[in-house]
């Protein structure tokens, strides 16, 4: 398949043409011509790389009526990304070869994005022994992530072991960091307002002691380590000092976490339940600048689908988590580019680049260069919308963004040298499938 996409922006602000054939960027200039089949009209769009998602629930096998591999990855494929990493929360849970294998197949058959499955480190989520971590590794789907997200390993040395056996073959454990018995029954950040509410707080102390911990332990075994979801001011500063002593850890933040806060709570929106909480504008702000020095490496969205009735009820009773795939780039847009924390170069590091290279993804280390590989999204950051449920193309509406303006809109997604969302509709499910049954066979 040919592409030619006209006066694209690059983020380095470069200004150019780009022609797309089998697969990979083919040639680059001004006023290119070629017979193509697609001819992409980018005057006063924004050229991003394939975003790359390390966090993403796409909840198949099991929880179908959630989410499924395809309708997630066309959730992704609507919001820019073109390839995600998918938690091993799933039912059963991805703690085998066989497991990890099958949500990788159906990535590869659906053609959306690449699906690249995360591991669980513990058999069943349990905690009480490591899973197949080698098996998944040798896998068909070659795990490189391994986490237990949902429930932290709270197990020091279990979380060791894990440690130990990762650094191995430069894989890399991703904590869900959160100490169980200081977040009992919690469901909202521990302040005032929770006092006020009603509400069991959600004490930061409880994310940063499994931060310091896992941290030491990484230090000591000289392995990597990924932090999911850094939710506080304190956390961001134990990173950041970890750092320093050149501790092999890498962090994320979610969209949410960087421009929603816990007020919202206060009218008892299920909507904003999420874990861990939302967080005080202090820790808002903290995250914000955190990204912005590159303490935190990337963004991340927690994508975390539900049926309605999981959120359509009382607060305590209802599921913790937020869809985030389709909005990623607008929040990331408002919260930090808006501000002037950040370039359309460093988002493109931010939720391209650095997942890749943290999740070992090739493909995305050299991107909009004569040969490598055509995975990019063109998007429109003058464009402004009232976010709706029209905007959502999984299975489930649970987003905090219904009815609030956000700015920009993906306009083009490619994945493998073939479009997923032209004009800002995604591509018919069957021409996407046999444009990816065409990519294999090249």
């Amino acid at each position: 398949m040919t592409i030619l996409v006209k006066a694209a922006t690059l983020p380095d602000g470069t200004r150019t043409d780009m022609l797309v054939r089998d697969g990979v960027i083919a040639e680059l200039g001004s006023s290119l011509s070629s017979a193509v089949e697609h001819v992409i009209d980018a005057d006063g769009l924004q050229a991003l790389p394939g975003l790359v998602d390390l966090h993403t629930h796409l909840r198949e096998p099991g929880s179908e009526q959630s989410e499924t591999v395809l309708t997630g990855t066309r959730a992704a494929a609507i919001g820019g990304f073109t390839a995600v990493f998918a938690m091993a929360n799933t039912h059963p849970v991805a703690d085998t070869a066989g497991v990890v294998e099958q949500v990788h197949s159906l990535g590869v058959e659906h053609g959306y994005a690449t699906v690249r499955p995360i591991g669980a480190v513990t058999v069943g989520l349990e905690g009480r022994q490591l899973s197949e971590i080698g098996a998944m590794a040798r896998s068909r789907a070659g795990v490189t992530v391994f986490s237990d997200d949902g429930k932290c390993v709270s197990d020091a040395l279990l979380m060791r072991r894990a440690l130990e056996y990762v650094k191995g073959f430069g894989g890399v454990i991703a904590q869900h960091a959160q100490e169980p018995r200081l977040t009992e029954n919690a469901t909202m950040n521990e302040s005032a307002l929770s006092s006020e509410l009603g509400l069991v707080g959600w004490p930061a102390m409880a994310e940063e002691a499994i931060i310091a911990r896992d941290l030491l332990l990484a230090q000591h075994v000289g392995a990597r380590i990924h932090i999911c979801h850094v939710s506080t001011a304190g956390s961001v500063e134990l990173i950041r000092w970890f750092k320093t002593r050149g501790v092999q850890v890498t962090a994320e933040v979610t969209p949410h976490h960087l421009l929603l806060t816990d007020q919202l709570v206060s009218g008892y929106d299920t909507r904003y339940k999420v874990n861990p909480p939302l967080r005080s504008d202090d820790d808002v702000q903290a995250l914000r600048s955190g990204v912005a020095d590159g303490t935190i490496d990337i963004v991340a969205t927690d994508h975390a689908p539900h049926p309605a009735e999981a959120k359509e009820c009382a607060w305590d009773e209802a599921a913790f988590g937020m869809v985030g795939l389709e909005s990623a780039l607008p929040v990331v847009q408002s919260s930090l580019v808006d501000t002037g924390l950040l370039d359309w170069s460093d988002v493109a590091r931010v939720l391209s680049s650095a997942p890749a290279r943290i999740g070992r993804l090739s493909g995305y280390d050299s991107p909009f260069s004569p040969g490598s590989a055509a995975e990019f999204t063109l998007y429109d950051p003058n464009a402004s919308r009232v976010f709706d449920a029209s905007d959502l193309r999984g299975k489930s509406v649970n987003t905090p963004y219904l009815g609030r303006n956000l700015p920009g809109r993906v306009v083009a997604t490619v994945h493998q040298g073939y479009p997923t969302v032209l004009d800002g509709e995604l591509v018919d499910v069957e021409r996407v499938a046999a444009s990816a049954a065409a990519a294999r066979g090249r």
